[in-house]
Protein backbone atom coordinates (compact mmCIF):
# COMPACT_ATOMS: atom_id res chain seq x y z
CA UNK A 1 0.00 0.00 0.00
CA UNK A 2 1.49 3.34 -1.01
CA UNK A 3 1.66 5.85 1.46
CA UNK A 4 -0.54 9.05 1.88
CA UNK A 5 0.86 12.25 1.93
CA UNK A 6 0.14 12.69 5.04
CA UNK A 7 2.02 9.71 6.26
CA UNK A 8 4.37 11.01 4.12
CA UNK A 9 4.95 14.15 5.93
CA UNK A 10 4.66 12.05 9.57
CA UNK A 11 7.39 10.07 8.77
CA UNK A 12 9.63 12.91 7.20
CA UNK A 13 9.33 14.62 10.88
CA UNK A 14 10.14 11.23 13.11
CA UNK A 15 13.27 10.77 10.71
CA UNK A 16 14.51 14.46 11.27
CA UNK A 17 14.00 13.88 14.91
CA UNK A 18 16.11 11.06 14.83
CA UNK A 19 18.97 12.10 12.61
CA UNK A 20 18.94 15.03 15.78
CA UNK A 21 19.40 12.63 18.21
CA UNK A 22 22.05 9.91 16.61
CA UNK A 23 25.30 9.92 18.14
CA UNK A 24 24.10 11.69 21.69
CA UNK A 25 24.04 9.76 25.21
CA UNK A 26 20.47 9.61 26.58
CA UNK A 27 21.48 12.23 29.24
CA UNK A 28 22.46 14.87 26.03
CA UNK A 29 18.37 14.52 24.90
CA UNK A 30 17.11 14.85 28.21
CA UNK A 31 19.27 17.76 29.15
CA UNK A 32 18.33 19.67 26.12
CA UNK A 33 14.51 19.30 26.87
CA UNK A 34 14.59 19.49 30.57
CA UNK A 35 16.44 22.99 30.15
CA UNK A 36 13.34 25.50 29.83
CA UNK A 37 11.51 25.38 33.66
CA UNK A 38 7.67 25.94 32.57
CA UNK A 39 5.46 28.10 35.63
CA UNK A 40 2.58 25.57 36.88
CA UNK A 41 0.17 28.99 36.31
CA UNK A 42 0.01 30.94 32.75
CA UNK A 43 0.48 34.58 32.93
CA UNK A 44 -3.21 35.12 32.04
CA UNK A 45 -4.57 33.59 35.31
CA UNK A 46 -1.34 35.70 36.89
CA UNK A 47 -2.27 38.81 35.93
CA UNK A 48 -5.85 38.09 36.33
CA UNK A 49 -5.07 37.34 40.33
CA UNK A 50 -2.92 40.00 40.62
CA UNK A 51 -5.99 42.46 39.31
CA UNK A 52 -8.43 40.69 41.75
CA UNK A 53 -5.89 41.26 44.70
CA UNK A 54 -4.73 44.79 44.45
CA UNK A 55 -7.62 46.01 42.35
CA UNK A 56 -9.92 44.67 46.15
CA UNK A 57 -7.10 46.56 48.25
CA UNK A 58 -7.03 49.47 46.27
CA UNK A 59 -10.88 49.55 45.97
CA UNK A 60 -11.02 48.82 49.93
CA UNK A 61 -8.85 51.65 50.26
CA UNK A 62 -10.63 54.23 48.78
CA UNK A 63 -13.97 53.60 50.15
CA UNK A 64 -12.25 53.69 53.96
CA UNK A 65 -11.02 57.34 53.02
CA UNK A 66 -14.12 58.72 51.30
CA UNK A 67 -16.95 56.97 52.68
CA UNK A 68 -16.26 57.36 56.74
Amino acid sequence: MAQTPQQRRANLKFAKGNEARMGKSEEQIKKRTKDVPKSPISPVWLILLGFVVFGGLVFEIISRIFLR
